[in-house]
């Protein structure tokens, strides 16, 4: 540490020194016409001005450097006590006020003699004016950067069966989402064929997807409604927009996961994201279900646990509409989903205390 202090001490003498000698040439210069010398005379003068400038500035120079190190640590002591959410809103009410001290100097150094004086002074007030008005509007200046952020991140584009879903609304709600989310007229158009629809079901389905994009709107994520005229069908028109517009694509739909990454398009898939936040359920763990129906092979029962995972148990046909405790034995991943097998708890108390021999 000291010889690189040293090493600074050197070179802040050495550039006091240069600076010092090209002032002392300038001093020299300006001062020519109001002193009688010519040709070697002068060069003589001009170079004692630059010698006696650059001894004044390699020993100012040291000590002014270390002052200047000095207070820049205080400056970044000070600012590392700022909480960051009040150094940006203090950047962005600097910046805008010596944006209006620009404006307002370009008119002031129009005057003579003073125009420059003002112009400096005008960036000097309007930027502490900008700053000071930043601060204590900090809420709505904070809110206004959020919202920047939000419209310059990467794009999303949703699909029909994702907008139709409508845990995208939670999931963007929770913050693990955020737009701009794009929604293709062709999506749009699909939506309002399905809420036009006759069957009941399919009708309550669009309305519920259209309910999904103006609840979007009104917690304020950016929506917006993108132009997609072309061939091919509403899926491929997804696919073809994420790609012109390096966007995401946010679906519920396995084939269009598969079609759109093969094409290297990003997927975002809701059931994963579902089956990620899914409990880990571990073989030997106790679980509550209610058995709804028979499985598939003889003696199996058929429950779901809270997340919507199918949970069969072995032995639990005799116990099919009742609520029953069973025992983990093993898990299954596949690409459709989670599976778990158990077998009714007392069931497997029995086989671990086995036969209670007589006499």
């Amino acid at each position: 540490m000291a010889s690189e202090g040293r090493t600074a001490r050197r070179l802040a003498a050495w550039a006091g020194a240069v600076v010092g000698a090209a002032l002392g040439v300038q001093v020299a210069v300006a001062l020519a016409p109001f002193v009688p010398l010519r040709g070697w005379p002068q060069v003589g003068a001009e170079v004692a001005a630059a010698l006696v400038g650059a001894t004044v500035g390699g020993l100012l120079a040291p000590p002014l450097w270390a002052a200047f190190v000095r207070l820049m640590a205080r400056v970044l002591a000070w600012l590392g006590r700022v909480p960051w959410r009040d150094v940006e809103i203090g950047l962005a009410g600097s910046l805008v006020g010596l944006l209006v001290a620009t404006a307002v100097g370009y008119l002031l150094s129009g005057i003579p003699v003073i125009g420059g004086y003002l112009r400096a002074a005008a960036l000097v007030v309007f930027g502490y004016l900008g700053l000071q008005f930043a601060l204590q509007r900090r809420e709505d200046v904070a809110a206004l950067l959020e919202r920047g952020r939000r419209v310059r991140g990467p794009a999303k584009v949703l699909d029909t069966s994702a907008i139709i879903d409508g845990r995208i609304a939670d999931v963007a709600r929770a913050g693990f989402l955020e737009g701009p989310f794009l929604v293709p007229r062709s999506v749009l158009r699909e939506l309002q064929n399905i809420a036009d629809s006759p069957d009941p079901l399919r009708r309550a389905r669009g309305r519920r997807g259209l309910d999904v994009l103006q609840r979007l709107q009104t917690e304020g994520h950016a929506v917006q409604v993108v132009e997609d005229d072309g061939d091919g069908e509403v899926d491929e028109r997804v696919v073809r927009l994420a790609r012109s517009a390096r966007a995401s694509v946010v679906t519920t739909d396995f084939n269009l996961n598969r079609v759109a990454q093969l094409q290297g398009v990003r997927v975002l898939n809701l059931n994963d994201l579902a089956a990620a936040l899914r409990p880990v359920v571990l073989p030997g763990e106790e679980v509550t279900v209610q058995l709804l129906r028979e499985g598939k092979e003889p003696g199996q029962g058929v429950g779901y646990l809270e997340d919507g995972t199918m949970i069969v148990v072995e032995g639990g046909k005799p116990l099919v509409g009742s609520v029953v405790d069973a025992v983990v034995t093993s898990v299954l991943q596949t690409s459709a989903g989670r599976m778990v097998f158990a077998r009714p708890k007392q069931e497997v108390a029995a086989r671990r205390t086995g036969p209670v021999s007589s006499g």
